[in-house]
């Protein structure tokens, strides 16, 4: 069957195609008698707005665009989701745009996806939304954006964002350890480029100076948010002298690539080693044990994101909408089987 058009919409509803579109945009001046009957056949037609159309015939774009560089797939299918539901129940289309954050052709590349697939704005993800240069740059081309940012608070810098608390959710988790008794912790960054990253890391240094533990800079290895990362540094920390008794990995790839490593070499998880990680992936939930870890909302987070976003462009247009407050995210501790208190020196495995 074919799919029903604004002109099977306006016959039903007996009205003209102007009206239709007045209403599927949401503009004053139609009655509201009218509005319902317009609506009523949206519905028995099952009718669906063209997006790409819609911008063709259209002043106005309809479409957003997100833009990431990040190594995690799960993250970025959860961005995708969070960024196409709001797009969907706004009548938005969306488009996605991996790059190459460190591109110094960056600025311009974005301007011309912007202008060329006619994008009414962009949802930025880390890091690109943390490189002020480059949001500066955009914003004075006149392209409208949301950033999705890593910070303790609203940066209140000017630019909208949805902010997500990482640092105090990593304090939560490296005090979680200590409070099983473990001293000898052992830090995985993600991608430095990531502003995430150095959040995180603040967390588990103040967690570690507020308990009297110091910070070993031999436990502290620097990574990418990746699978083989994890693998890797936790191997270096396992061939210390004094290694660690417990692992914070920067997001739940790590942690598995530290659990991987840890049963390639015969421990045992969490009696032998405990291991943490961040955002709450499906690697933490389908590992075995199932790892401790932040539950973070990245598709909420995303959908606030490209609400903002619309928001932002509708106080453009004829229907006023009162500026939104940048929003604020806090990953919660979740506790799952893969930390637990060390085990005592010379007991079954100790030292």
């Amino acid at each position: 069957m074919r799919r029903p058009t604004i002109k099977d919409v306006a016959e039903l509803a007996q009205v003209s195609l102007k009206t239709v579109s007045r209403v599927i945009n949401d503009e004053s001046g139609v009655r509201a008698r009218t509005r319902a009957r317009v609506h009523e056949a949206i519905a028995e037609l099952d009718y669906r707005p063209d997006p790409s159309a819609r911008s063709l015939r259209s002043a106005q774009p309809y479409a957003l665009g997100v833009v990431y560089d990040n190594p995690n797939p799960y993250y970025i299918i959860s961005v995708q989701n969070g960024v196409l539901a709001a797009c969907r129940e706004t009548g938005y289309g969306l488009q996605i745009h991996p790059c190459d954050s460190s591109s110094p052709l960056l600025a311009a590349d974005l301007i011309d996806l912007v202008q060329g697939a006619r994008l009414a704005g962009l949802v930025l993800a880390p890091p690109m939304s943390e490189r002020m240069e480059l949001v500066s740059e955009l914003v004075a081309h006149g392209i409208k954006l949301v950033r999705i940012v890593s910070a303790a608070e609203d940066p209140k810098d000017g630019s909208p964002c949805v902010w997500v608390d990482d640092r105090d959710a990593a304090y939560d988790i490296t005090e979680h350890l200590i409070q099983l008794g473990h001293q000898r912790i052992g830090f995985l960054w993600g991608g430095k480029s990531h502003r995430s990253s150095w959040e995180r890391y603040k967390g588990y240094a103040q967690a570690l100076a507020d308990y009297g533990i110091g910070e070993d800079e031999n436990l502290v290895l620097p990574g990418d948010y990746s699978f083989d990362d994890g693998f890797r540094g936790a191997r270096r920390l396992f061939a210390l002298p004094d290694r660690p008794t417990a692992i914070f990995g920067s997001n739940d790839e790590i942690a598995a690539g530290v659990l991987a490593a840890a049963k390639s070499s015969g421990m045992h998880v969490p009696y032998d080693l405990s291991i943490a990680g961040f955002e709450d992936s499906p690697f933490s939930k389908q590992s075995w044990p199932t790892l401790t870890t932040a539950r973070q909302a990245t598709e909420e987070i995303a959908r606030h994101a490209a609400y903002r976003l619309i928001a932002e462009l509708r106080r453009e247009t004829d229907q006023p909408v009162e500026a939104p407050a940048n929003e604020g995210f806090s990953p919660i501790l979740v506790v799952r089987g893969s930390t637990a208190p060390p085990r005592p020196a010379g007991g079954p495995g100790g030292a």
